[in-house]
């Protein structure tokens, strides 16, 4: 068996081209689907542990896999994305590609490259379709010289995300059996419409459970901010805009200091935080905020695997007959995310590399300040409009 081994890094039925609304909302319901179902898995295998994860930086490496693939892996893989057919996944991405390069006010980017092993060669019309759609550069590389390889892999990884996520590809797991790595990073660096006081930020208890304590540092800062409480998911909800107004990090708090695990069992239906996003208002909010620091590796295939994504993992159903000349049975062997975020008075940053091989309750306009205390396990994402680029869960 020919082995494929993907590395990604760490984001219809036929349609007028040209519909942008469409296009993108198409996107958007795919990405919020998938968004919530990987942090679900993600989240059971991190119990009571600080997470996070880009689901949207794992759906460009499987949209490229289904332009890869035939039969059932690639309407699989199809479905798991949530585009109809080739040709609406090219249009879509192509797209979403362009439209994360205008994002206004923070550093938002993407990458992708395809690393083929010496003396093989990508089929002509894949190598074609994920140049235009994804932007994909084509490297060759001798995996036989797997340290030479990996390091030349990880510098590019380090270039895409700022240092920040390094070592993704390890040496030993460059065999002499890979023809292939797909490579795909996303980056985001944003600073605060408006920044914390750094003056305000003092040392305060953080409640891990009811009788368990520990001491974050809290930021503080009064302000305006989309805020809300949803009765359906038993939270507090609160938005923090990136200079430019089109990215944001919301947080939702559980009203019960233990109530984070029944949130996130309200949360796999992906409408109820949609919902109660969408009936928030702005208020003066007194909030406070630990800073943070989470950096996560997750085994993707094994998250896949739960999430029902199984064909491309196994030799005799991938299917992936689209990707290199001349070359069948090839399969994916593994696939990890490395995965990291900091919030701080600044602002946040996080990036994300991926080796694979509510019925709502509305608030009164009163004039009184709300108050949103972070000081026990909640559950947040870094958003770029409508669309999750980052998501996790914060227990310190």
């Amino acid at each position: 068996m020919k082995l494929f081994y993907f590395t990604y890094f760490l984001a219809l039925a036929t349609m007028a081209s040209g519909d942008e609304n469409q296009l993108e909302n198409l996107f958007y319901e795919g990405n919020n689907k998938f968004s919530t179902r990987m942090f679900s898995e993600v989240a059971n295998t991190n119990p009571e542990k600080s997470f996070v994860l880009s689901a949207y930086s794992v759906l460009t490496p499987l949209a490229q896999l289904s332009l890869a693939s035939v039969d059932e892996a690639h309407d699989e893989l199809l479905d798991t994305i949530g585009m109809p057919d080739d040709s609406t996944t090219k249009e879509v991405f192509s797209r979403i590609n362009t439209k994360v390069r205008d994002v206004k006010g923070v550093t938002l980017k993407t990458a992708s490259k395809i690393y083929v092993a010496d003396n093989y060669e990508l089929n002509h019309q894949f190598a074609a379709d994920t140049l235009q759609t994804f932007g994909s550069e084509v490297q060759s590389l001798n995996f036989g010289d797997s340290q030479n390889a990996a390091n030349k892999m990880n510098t590019w990884v380090e270039e895409q995300t700022n240092s920040r996520i390094k070592d993704l590809v390890d040496p030993a797991s460059l065999t002499a059996d890979i023809r292939a790595l797909l490579v795909n990073a996303i980056y985001f660096k944003g600073t605060w419409k408006k920044k914390f006081d750094e003056d305000k930020t003092f040392e305060r208890v953080f409640y891990k459970r009811m009788n368990v304590t520990t001491k974050v540092q809290m930021m503080h800062r009064n302000g305006d901010y989309m805020y809300g409480e949803s009765q359906e998911l038993k939270s507090k909800i609160i938005e923090i805009p990136y200079q430019g107004d089109e990215s944001s990090l919301v947080v939702v708090l559980p009203l019960d200091i233990e109530g984070i695990n029944e949130v996130k069992e309200i949360l796999k239906d992906p409408n109820v935080l949609e919902n109660a996003l969408k009936n928030m208002t702005e208020h003066e909010v007194e909030l406070s905020l630990p800073k943070f620091k989470i950096e996560t590796t997750t085994d993707l295939k094994d998250v896949l695997i739960k999430m029902k994504v199984t064909k491309i993992f196994n030799p005799h159903s991938a299917k992936l007959n689209k990707l290199i000349q001349n070359t069948g049975d090839l399969y994916i062997d593994s696939a990890k995310q490395k995965a990291f975020i900091e919030v701080n008075e600044e602002g946040a940053e996080a990036g994300a590399a991926n080796e694979f091989g509510v019925s709502y309750v509305s608030l009164l306009n009163a004039p009184r300040i709300y108050v949103f205390f972070a000081d026990h396990p909640f559950i947040f994402s870094l958003r770029e409009g409508n669309n999750t680029l980052f998501s996790g869960a914060f227990y310190n």
